[in-house]
């Protein structure tokens, strides 16, 4: 079994007007923190105004970090979030 760390966004009000003045920055730290290996995958859920965002780190320093400086969360795009450790258990 191999541990990774789920990063969970609740979406603040007003996503749909908000994220897209947003949406540049958050974009680079994608490409920033997958580049060195720890963002495995990231994405919405089917209506991400109502359900958020997930994303799969290999730690959860990466993942606490990640989400600590992210724009959106500085800017109320999100809510909240949390990192809760997850058990892949077909790696």
């Amino acid at each position: 079994m191999s541990k990774k760390y789920v990063l969970f966004y609740e979406s603040g009000n007003d996503l749909r007007s908000k994220a897209p003045a947003h949406f540049p920055a958050p974009m680079v730290r994608v490409k920033e923190f997958h580049g060195r290996g720890a963002l495995l995958m990231v994405g919405t859920f089917g209506n991400p105004q109502e359900e958020s965002a997930m994303s799969i780190f290999t730690t959860r320093e990466a993942a606490e970090e990640f989400a600590k400086d992210d724009p959106f969360v500085v800017a109320g795009v999100v809510r909240k979030w949390k990192v809760l450790e997850w058990n892949e258990s077909l790696a």
